[in-house]
């Protein structure tokens, strides 16, 4: 392929008007240049425009026969659905090969999460007052707290929060703004942390001045995969046998919501859903509690009669 420049123009539209993460961008990168190496290997193209239904059959019938996922297909599917709608946008190509393309029966998996006794290890490992145990507590705490992507909080900045308030101003996927308010078991953790430990960690050997909230040891900013190491060091402390992700607490925020009753709007509008359909797959986990409201509040739900 000899558009490289195309590629280029893409990977910035995606941080610049799309704000999405550089690990997004990678990953999106990522699924069509293997879709190139794969038109390479089999007969090659000289451009992105001679790419038809026929080469999208040919490579949608490869994959399949690796027996990949297909919830790995279907983004796979999706990056380059986007990336030549936005070359069809740009008068770049005619059409969009990929507009059609549907993968059929497509299961979702359910997202993983910790229970509240769970949680409650993972909050007993970060008990301290060492700067970098304050600063995995405010972590921890800010994650179950406000169900936050990994990417919105290693961005954080200190003036998006309002401690004050107990409110969070999330910058979130899309250019989105949302608001979310978080308890006093968070605000507590924060407070600590941005009091002493923070300060600490920015005071060290190389000190440093910026207005991110969360630092690394060396007072530099955080990124989403030292976030990611130090929660696998925080559970290698606690007294779970599990692996854990940044994802999963905030699988973990959305199932406890709905859990305890919470409207399955207000938990879209917290997590920054863009559709209620992303936050339906969290609905599994409230079986248990609706059916307990049934059984109590349905006059007729009990075989026993009242006396």
């Amino acid at each position: 392929m000899a558009e490289t420049q195309w590629l280029d123009e893409f990977a910035r539209y995606l941080i610049v008007e799309r704000q999405y993460s550089e690990l997004t961008k990678t990953a999106y990168l990522d699924d069509i240049q293997e879709f190139t190496d794969f038109l390479s290997q089999n007969g090659g193209l000289a451009s992105y425009g001679d790419v038809h239904r026929l080469e999208v059959e040919t490579y949608l019938a490869d994959l399949t026969q690796k027996k990949m996922a297909r919830s790995t297909i279907s983004r796979k599917i999706s990056a380059l659905r986007s990336f030549y709608r936005y070359l069809e946008n740009h008068k770049l190509v005619v059409q969009n090969p990929f507009a059609s393309v549907q993968i059929k029966g497509q299961a979702k998996t359910l997202p993983r999460f910790f229970y509240e006794q769970e949680m409650d290890a993972l909050f007993k490992a970060v008990e301290g007052d060492e700067p970098l145990t304050q600063r995995n507590r405010a972590l921890l705490e800010l994650f179950y707290a406000t169900g936050m992507r990994v990417s919105e909080v290693s961005q954080l900045t200190l003036t998006q929060l309002d401690l004050s308030m107990q409110i969070v101003l999330v910058h979130g996927k899309g250019n989105k703004d949302r608001y979310v308010p978080f308890g006093h078991h968070a605000k507590k953790a924060l407070t600590d942390y941005l009091s002493d430990g923070r300060v600490k960690l920015m005071s060290g050997k190389t000190p440093t001045k910026h207005g991110y909230v969360f630092v690394n040891q060396l007072g530099q900013p955080i990124t989403s995969r030292g976030i990611a190491y130090v929660l696998d060091q925080v559970i290698k402390k606690s007294s779970l046998h599990s692996d854990i992700h940044p994802h999963m607490l905030r699988h973990t925020f959305a199932t406890h919501m709905l859990d305890h009753g919470a409207d399955l709007r207000t938990v879209q509008e917290l997590l920054g859903h863009a559709s209620l359909s992303s936050t339906q797959i969290y609905t599994h986990v409230t079986m248990q509690h609706l059916q307990a409201d049934y059984q109590q509040y349905f006059p007729r739900a009990s075989d026993q009669k009242k006396k």
